[in-house]
């Protein structure tokens, strides 16, 4: 199955990353080119030297417009116009430049000629928003697919467990997010107050588009859920922060034997972790169980860690193989 990468930023790059360290994680898919408007050297340079991840542990090679990945060969592009290169033999094209949100910045890979084009984020030009663990049998032959948002792959598996089980009735989460490129290094204008200070001197409220999606992965609990965010000053790694209303009574003890067994997309520690103890895991939430409360009145709370590239990253691959099957 052919795979083409339109944006080489940090999900693109962990993209790659992730498929070129775990060959047999996704044996079907094969990467065979990368577009970036930035110098090939470049690309080659902030894939190999990562401030998150760290070094690349294997090789890296750059050589007549080939990026060479453990000895895999990728051709690089550096075109702005996306139609203008061949993509008839593509399977799965990953959008992930960020601007995909308008249907003729989305459709450019089809023009192109790829079969399925799978967006790396909220997307109102896809034809169905998609998130594993969730919603993922609505996924069909639908040309363009979104991948939703790092925080709704973490919070909509989990909002459906705990909805299938014991019923959501109300309830509210807030992500405590790491900062993004969306946020300036310095303070700056922005539309956002909030957001125009400087990412890594503050803890800055905001919103999430995880709430938006939530209703659209999860109609049967459609508006049940409210959602905020706080942008905190940390690299990498990000957490859920739930509270819910449950239909049916249930105990921690309850909760944390069904975290622990979810399993998919749904991980469980039951160690005293902080975020950097995340970093690089692949799944969409890993719970911290000893973080389960229960009040009184029966308001439940859990809590969750999710690498908001890595993780989202890995299932960026999971669903293009399963696009590449339908």
């Amino acid at each position: 199955m052919r795979v083409f990468v339109n944006g080489f930023g940090r999900i693109g790059r962990s993209v790659v990353r992730a498929w070129a360290q775990q060959p047999a994680q996704w044996p079907e898919l094969e990467i065979v080119g990368i577009n970036d408007i930035a110098a090939p050297e470049m690309c080659a340079y902030l894939f190999e030297y990562d401030s998150v991840f760290g070094p690349w542990q294997g090789t890296v090679t750059l050589g007549d417009g080939v990026l060479a990945v453990n000895g895999r060969p990728i051709r690089l592009y550096r075109s702005a116009e996306l139609q203008d290169i061949n993509l008839r033999d593509i399977d799965v094209l990953l959008e992930c430049t960020g601007y995909a949100d308008r249907i003729e910045i989305a459709s450019r890979g089809l023009a192109a000629g790829a079969r399925r084009v799978l967006v790396s984020g909220p997307s109102a030009a896809a034809d169905v928003t998609v998130v594993l663990g969730a919603n993922d049998a609505v996924l069909d032959r639908q040309p363009i697919v979104s991948n939703a948002s790092c925080t709704t792959n973490a919070l909509a598996p989990l909002a459906k467990l705990i909805d299938d089980r014991w019923g959501v009735v109300t309830g509210s989460m807030t992500t405590i997010h790491c900062y993004t490129g969306s946020q300036p290094t310095v303070d700056a204008p922005a539309a956002d107050y909030p957001r125009s200070r400087a990412a890594a001197l503050s803890m800055v409220p905001t919103t999430t588009s995880a709430s938006r999606l939530l209703d659209r992965v999860l109609p049967q609990i459609a508006e049940r859920i409210a959602g905020s965010a706080v942008r905190v000053p940390v690299a990498s790694v990000s957490c859920v922060d739930l509270a819910v209303m449950t239909e049916k009574p249930v105990t921690v003890d309850e909760v944390n034997a069904a975290l622990r067994q979810a399993g998919g997309v749904i991980g469980a520690t039951d160690r005293p972790l902080v975020s950097t103890d995340l970093r690089a895991r692949p799944e969409s939430i890993v719970m911290a169980c000893p973080e389960t409360r229960i009040t009184p009145q029966g308001l439940l709370r859990v809590f969750g860690w999710y690498d908001n590239e890595w993780g989202f990253s890995n299932r960026m691959l999971d669903v293009a193989s399963r696009m590449g099957k339908g």
